[in-house]
């Protein structure tokens, strides 16, 4: 990877994430990196008529509607160098739609709707010859370096959300289309990179990080609403959802071991809402938390584990939360994966359930070993926002030459 500093600029970010999205995520953190020594507009993604119309009481809603009431609501720093900006608009809602022109003009006026916002956003706070940094945004993205005076355009690809129908519908045109207008492409896995490659030779892999959280010491105490589980704990942290995570897996490692406790931490999808799980008697859902309280449930695990699925979705998608049990020294039981095996060295991996189950006993019989312990934590060290965003400045850096 090719490393730089950029300072003193103006960046602005847009995504398919929000800033008041319910769990962390990989743009966020890059904002608060990048704000330490440049300006950051991160804009959320604009209420839609059918989210408006369905979800009328998700906070997401209720922000974008103040905003819109409200221009007082609409640009908030959070923190110096760094603003969130909730566009004014309403964006027709147009999924639905098959690929013609109808629906490419369509698209392409919410794109300038919402520049338009934009323009408001960086003229009130001065911006000048900013870049644009889209995060995986092929919809809401597309036009915009058509709309906006930028200085130039990158790209950020972090998960392939084309295996997923909702976006392939329209993306399998409109995401080759957007990386080939950028003027640079950066991705998180080698994998991502590779795809990215084959429409703009400009793509570069960048890592990606681990928050500070999870380095701090074991707490004196733990969550009350795991403290009561009897050990062994076997633990997932992360958004339960059946598009990434094998359900039968885990009914099967739950079922064959049922002295262990599987705790599952995190919101459901209804898949995972309405299965055999809820059945088991040592299967733990404790729900959603805080970004900053995970630490401490991560902590009481004995074996942490990413039990993906194998599908487009997964097999280049870079586990985040794998460095987030290896920074807290934690074994890792994980489903090996083409991105997995750069973790190979620091994690067990596996390939079905008696994989899984031999693997799992292995790291309960693992002694205190604090070699172990640290090689875990140093391999999540090496993979910092700072080195990841040091690696996005010499991509941006690279253009200017």
């Amino acid at each position: 990877m090719i490393k730089g500093k950029l300072q003193n600029r103006d960046i602005i970010m847009i995504g398919i994430q929000p800033w008041d999205f319910e769990i962390g995520c990989n743009f966020k953190d890059m904002a608060f990196e990048i704000a330490r020594h440049n300006r950051v507009l991160y804009v959320n993604r604009p209420l839609d008529r059918i989210t408006a119309y369905k979800l009328p009481d998700d906070v997401k809603t209720k922000n974008r509607k103040k905003s819109i009431q409200d221009p007082a609501n609409a640009l908030q720093e959070v923190e110096k160098n760094l603003w969130v900006f909730n566009p004014r608009i309403v964006l027709e809602s147009i999924n639905w739609m098959a690929h013609h022109a109808l629906y490419r003009f369509l698209n392409k006026r919410n794109n300038k709707k919402q520049a338009k916002q934009i323009n408001w956003a960086i003229s009130k706070l001065h911006f000048k010859n900013p870049i644009l940094f889209i995060d995986n945004d092929f919809f809401n993205g597309l036009y915009l370096p058509d709309f906006l005076d930028v200085d130039c355009t990158v790209y950020y690809i972090r998960d392939f959300l084309l295996a997923q129908p909702y976006f392939n519908k329209h993306g399998k045109i409109s995401e080759p289309e957007l990386i080939k207008k950028a003027d640079a492409v950066v991705a998180n896995s080698l994998y991502l990179a590779s795809y990215a490659r084959q429409y703009n030779a400009n793509s570069t892999y960048i890592g990606q990080g681990c928050g500070p959280d999870y380095f701090r010491p074991v707490p004196d105490t733990f969550p009350a609403d795991i403290i009561h589980i009897n050990k062994p704990v076997i633990g997932y942290c992360g958004f339960l959802t059946a598009a990434r995570l094998d359900i039968d897996l885990l009914v099967s490692i739950s079922k064959a071991r049922p002295h262990w406790n599987l705790v599952l931490v995190g919101p459901e999808d209804e898949s995972f809402k309405n299965s055999a799980l809820h059945q088991l008697s040592n299967v733990y859902f404790l729900g959603r938390k805080e970004e900053k309280d995970l630490p401490d449930y991560v902590n009481y695990f004995d074996v942490c584990l990413n039990p993906q699925s194998i599908n487009q979705l997964t097999m280049g998608n870079y586990p985040r939360k794998v460095d987030e049990y290896l920074a807290a020294g934690k074994p890792v039981v994980a489903t090996r994966t083409e991105t997995m095996e750069a973790f190979a060295d620091c994690t067990y991996l596996c390939t079905g359930t008696d994989d899984y189950i031999k693997a799992i006993e292995l790291a309960l019989a693992e002694k205190e070993d604090i070699a172990r312990i640290e090689k875990r934590k140093e391999v999540a060290r090496s993979h910092s926002w700072e080195n990841s965003i040091a690696a996005f400045y010499g991509v941006v850096e690279s253009l200017n030459k």
